[in-house]
Parts: C-alpha cells; sequence; structure tokens
C-alpha cells in the first residue's frame, strides 16, 4: 500500500501550522496576525497575535473583515463569510522554498470591501514561478477608519489614532519579517504590492518611518493619491455623524460606542462609505499626505512599479462621482482641455477620460517622476480587455489587471464568461513582469523586454495590451496639463 503523503507542517512564532499541497505548490490559510479586534479591542491598535497547542488546520480560508456584501465581479470574491475577528494572513510557497522572494499583497476595496481571502488573489500560479505569497485581510469601513473624541480621549499620547487598517497592515509586515524565513521566504527581499484602496496604503506605507525595513520593494497599482487627506477633527465629526446614524449621543463614551455591534456599524456606513473611511492624518501614525512625504523626501526611497488602466472612471462613475467634475476641473483652462483631448466638453469620452487621467493616470506618472532620482521606478499604463469583451469595452476597467497579475484567469472566466488561448498567455506574461520585479526589483520580463526606469526626458512606460510595448510622451499633453492644474490647487 502506498504512503500517504502528510500535509506540509511549519513551525512558526505562534505554533505549528498545517496546510496543503495542490500542484507542487504548498498553501497556509487563517493564520492570525494580531489578536482579535473585538470587545475592549475594537478600534484600539492591533494587539500580539495568540499562539496555539498542538497543530492548527491552515487548510481553510477564514471569513473576511465586516463589510457590506457586493457581487464577485466588483470585489473578486463574495465575503459570505465574515467576522469582526478577520486579522489573519494567507501563504502560498513552491515545494522545496528556501530563501525565496516574498510578494505581500493589500487587497483594494475602497477601505470598505474586500478580503486576501477572495479567489482573485489565489497565489498559486505566482508561486509556481518562484515567489512566496502573502495575502492579509486588514479592518476595514467604520471598524478600520475611525475616529470620535470618546476614542481620541481615552488614547495615551503616543497611541495612533483611527487608521486601524493601516496598522493592521504595519502588523502583517511585522509578522512577515519574523515568521516568513520558516516558510523559505527571505525576509529581506519582500515586495508589498496593492491595488486601489491597497496602494493608497501602500502609498501611506511608504510614507511611515515605521514601515522602515519592513519592504525592500513597492508595486502601485492604480492608487496614487494626490488629494490631502482629512485631518484628526474631520475624521472626529464623521464619527460622530456615524455614530448619529445609530441614534449615539454626540458626548457617548468609548464603551457606549463599543457596545454597537459590528454588523450595525456597517449597516449604518453603508455601501458606500469609502469617503469618510479612507486613511487621514492623525498626526501620529500618518502625520502627512503620502504625497507630500515623496515631495519633501521624506518618504521611503525603494524600487516602485506605478500604473493606472485605460478606464480607471469605470469606478468613479459607479461610485457615484459627477461627470461634471471633469469639467469644473479645468476651470478657466476648460478651452485648452478640450484642445488636448480633442473632445468637447459636453461628450461623456471627455468626462470619463478626464477622470480617468486625473484620479489616476496623472497621479502614477507623477510618482514615478518624484521617484526618478531614487531607486529606480517603472511606468505602465495597462489596456488590455480580455478578447471576448472588447467589442463593447471602453477599456480596461479599474482593477481588470488583477487577473492578469495573479494570472487567475480560470476564477475571472467563471464570473465574467470565456476567456480566450490569447488571454491565457498574457496572463502569464503580465505575471512574469511582476515577478520579476519582485525577483531583482528589475521588471525584466518577455512580454515587454525593453522596460527601463522612468525618467523624466524619456518619459517612457510599458503599454500592456493586445501588442505590449514600451512607448515616450503617452497622453503627454493631457497629463501636463492635469498635474500643472494639481500643483496650482495644492494647499
Amino acid at each position: 500500500m502506498a504512503a500517504v503523503a502528510q500535509p506540509p507542517q511549519v513551525q512558526i512564532s505562534q505554533g505549528v501550522i498545517a496546510g496543503k499541497t495542490t500542484g507542487e505548490v504548498d498553501a497556509f490559510f487563517n493564520m492570525p496576525f494580531a489578536a482579535a479586534p473585538v470587545g475592549e479591542l475594537r478600534w484600539r491598535p492591533p494587539a500580539v497575535a495568540p499562539g496555539w497547542e498542538g497543530v492548527r488546520d491552515g487548510t481553510q480560508m477564514g471569513p473576511a473583515c465586516s463589510q457590506p456584501l457586493r457581487p464577485a465581479v466588483v470585489a473578486g470574491g463574495v465575503a459570505n463569510v465574515q467576522s469582526e475577528d478577520c486579522l489573519q494572513l494567507n501563504v502560498w510557497r513552491p515545494e522545496g522554498a528556501s530563501g525565496l522572494a516574498v510578494m505581500v499583497w493589500i487587497h483594494g476595496g475602497a477601505h470598505v470591501i474586500g478580503s486576501g481571502t477572495f479567489p482573485i488573489f489565489d497565489g498559486t500560479e505566482l508561486a509556481r514561478q518562484g515567489v512566496i505569497v502573502v495575502t492579509i485581510n486588514y479592518r476595514l469601513g467604520p471598524l478600520g477608519y475611525f475616529a470620535h473624541p470618546a476614542l481620541t480621549d481615552e488614547a495615551t499620547t503616543d497611541t495612533p489614532l483611527g487608521n486601524f487598517g493601516l496598522m493592521d497592515q504595519l502588523a502583517a509586515l511585522r509578522w512577515v519579517q519574523q515568521n516568513i524565513a520558516a516558510f523559505g521566504g527571505d525576509p529581506a527581499q519582500v515586495t508589498v504590492f496593492g491595488e486601489s484602496a491597497g496602494a493608497v496604503s501602500t502609498m501611506a506605507l511608504l510614507s511611515m518611518p515605521e514601515a522602515s525595513g519592513l519592504f525592500s520593494a513597492a508595486i502601485v497599482q492604480s492608487g496614487v493619491n494626490l488629494l490631502t487627506p482629512r485631518t484628526l477633527p474631520e475624521q472626529e465629526a464623521l464619527g460622530i455623524a456615524a455614530a448619529g446614524a445609530l441614534a449615539i449621543a454626540p458626548d457617548a463614551s468609548a464603551d457606549i460606542l463599543r457596545a454597537a455591534s459590528a454588523d450595525d456599524w456597517v449597516k449604518a456606513a453603508g455601501p458606500r462609505s469609502s469617503g469618510a473611511v479612507n486613511p487621514f492624518i492623525d498626526g501620529r501614525l500618518l502625520r502627512e499626505a503620502p504625497s507630500r512625504a515623496f515631495e519633501d523626501g521624506g518618504a521611503l526611497d525603494v524600487p516602485l512599479l506605478v500604473g493606472a488602466n485605460s478606464n480607471e472612471a469605470s469606478v468613479l462613475l459607479a461610485m457615484g462621482i459627477s461627470p461634471q467634475l471633469a469639467v469644473a476641473y479645468f476651470g478657466d483652462q476648460l478651452a485648452e482641455a478640450e484642445a488636448a483631448y480633442g473632445l468637447e466638453a459636453s461628450d461623456p469620452e471627455f468626462a470619463r477620460q478626464v477622470l480617468g487621467d486625473a484620479w489616476f493616470v496623472a497621479p502614477a506618472r507623477w510618482l514615478a517622476d518624484a521617484t526618478q532620482d531614487g531607486a529606480p521606478s517603472y511606468l505602465y499604463h495597462f489596456d488590455y480587455v480580455a478578447e471576448k469583451r472588447r467589442t463593447n469595452s471602453a477599456g480596461a476597467a479599474h482593477g481588470s489587471e488583477i487577473t492578469y497579475v495573479f494570472d487567475t484567469v480560470d476564477y475571472f472566466e467563471s464570473v465574467v464568461g470565456e476567456m480566450t488561448e490569447a488571454d491565457r498567455r498574457f496572463a502569464e506574461g503580465m505575471s512574469a513582469c511582476w515577478i520579476s520585479f519582485a525577483k531583482t526589483h528589475k521588471p525584466d520580463c518577455e512580454l515587454v523586454p525593453a522596460w527601463g526606469p522612468y525618467d523624466t526626458e524619456r518619459d517612457e512606460l510599458a503599454l500592456f495590451g493586445p501588442e505590449t510595448r514600451v512607448i515616450p510622451g503617452f497622453r503627454k499633453t493631457m497629463l501636463d496639463l492635469i498635474l500643472a492644474r494639481y500643483e496650482h490647487q495644492a494647499p
């Protein structure tokens, strides 16, 4: 009788975790990196992760953090199992891993939805290419980004305030530093990568001295936020308003705030609460706008890969952003903008292009430009649409690059419909670029072999599309005009 293969086991700081093996990739799920943020630990910095006796079962995904329920096509999975007790992470490694580069994924979702447990972020195919993949959860919505005078009053003078999701991300990265070698990873070679809210989070981490030494490179996908975050008093006012939706008085104690259930807080905030729960300047952890840290030379100097997609307005319009903002944005330069885009302001295509450029595409170029004198930065633009979906497509929607980065095409196909062999080859090629950057801090990959570091004079980026190539001066007239407006309007 053939011997039954034993599940892989790893000794980490908290105990022994048992995973599972699929196609020469080991996976370990539902490992807590911090204590459950419930009861008295709600709205506090993450506490030390618990240990356990015996062998912990790591073969099943844990819950998503508390959030509104959204369709899989929106979030990359469905949070049909969720809990306030959600601070856990997942690890994929190739069998026999030793000293490998590590990629830590911070999911998007407007800081309101999403989870590292979702199937679109499955790390199997990336791990096959010789890296360790980690996906994490972090607190979301009013449980993750919440300030209130009662919470400020109870905190000690050096305790960070309100940005609990960012605190969770730091805790997860510290866990990686302590434990990833046990899985065959190199803690000195960690790349943080994230999209949308995950990219905004990555920008925040890059601006924090507390993140120094926790990662050696970063990938920022569709989330270079050049807007100035709210202040603590502004966030406290939003917290009072959110409590009011639960009939909680403005002068309520912290105990009364914690007495309301997680579900009540999520329902009170609603599915479109992202504007109220972004990272904000608490003065202790997030001390200034991340963009200001880059301008002042205070950001962490690590290799960067940064870019955005061709139809980023898809998410803005879905969130209720008015197309009229595209017109208002240019003020007395509207005629100049119409000439640059070759469109009249009344044309819906004008709004679509301007909104995407102003919120995502131009800020990506800004970051590449702002960091060119330090560690290298590599700029991209993503314009690939699955073959069967191109007829009615305005371009690559917000977040649509993720399935190609992770090469989770089979899952994507189950959600949106048939994917072709060309789509699959493209996913293999694009994920290899991300893998190369994680391993060598250079995207040296077959799909776009001439992709070099960004500098202002060449102004080159990698255009990912049906014909991927390096091009100079991408949308230069439009992006120059937008970035000049940013500089003019900056506080």
